[in-house]
């Protein structure tokens, strides 16, 4: 059967949903980004709360920076603007508001960048020089496929919000079921969270989340925990 007009192809679809695969080797099981710190200290105790922090910060969070980041730097990437992927970059890294959170980003980035070089004959060479956090290194990989940049974006949040409703089941604890209804509601409200994040400006970019880095910070210091962030 031929594809729809404008489809893409079977083979970037499936690149797409290897990119938001779990089972990508780039650790982001190992993190919970703050989740269980608030399970701790912010009564982030049940299904219904997990859910609504989660949400939350997907909108107030994800969206108006590492989503917004990953919308600019897919562009840059296929044009070949590398001192445009080095401002992103560099941003992403001066905006990591807890230890925790810099390294996250930093291991993820040099485990894509491990897997892409199985990949990409030139991504030794691009990344030699560039300490790539996360969303720049899947931009990169994005930016090789034939989706359009909202598509990758899906894709990108989808993959974060698999994690932290695994995290959350993990951690609060809770059922699969209620792992599932977390995911549910995070798919649901994906699309305008992506949509938000291709509208935002450079100088609409942000990082600032208060509570979510006090939480982070005092996770180092956690009594017992079962993430890294």
């Amino acid at each position: 059967m031929a594809e729809a007009p404008g489809a893409l192809t079977a083979a970037s679809l499936l690149q797409l949903i290897w990119l938001a695969s779990p089972a990508l080797p780039v650790g982001g099981f190992s993190y919970s980004e703050g989740l269980e710190a608030a399970i701790e200290w912010a009564g982030v105790g049940n299904e219904e709360a997990a859910s609504e922090w989660l949400a939350g910060q997907l909108h107030l969070s994800l969206a108006r920076s590492d989503l917004a980041v990953v919308v600019q730097a897919i562009p840059a990437w296929r044009s070949g603007e590398i001192a445009r992927i080095g401002e992103l970059n560099d941003w992403v890294l001066q905006t990591r508001e807890s230890a925790e959170f810099r390294l996250q980003t930093e291991q993820m980035g040099r485990s894509f960048v491990e897997w892409l070089k199985l990949r990409h004959a030139d991504a030794a060479a691009v990344f030699g020089a560039l300490p790539a956090s996360y969303p720049l290194a899947f931009a990169f990989a994005a930016s090789r496929t034939e989706a359009s940049v909202r598509d990758a974006c899906l894709a990108f949040a989808f993959g974060w919000a698999e994690n932290m409703a695994a995290a959350a089941v993990k951690a609060v604890p809770l059922g699969q079921s209620a792992g599932q209804r977390i995911l549910g509601r995070l798919a649901a409200e994906i699309p305008a969270a992506v949509d938000r994040a291709l509208a935002v400006a450079d100088d609409e970019r942000q990082a600032f989340s208060p509570m979510l880095a006090v939480l982070s910070a005092r996770h180092e210091t956690q009594y017992s925990r079962l993430f890294r962030s």
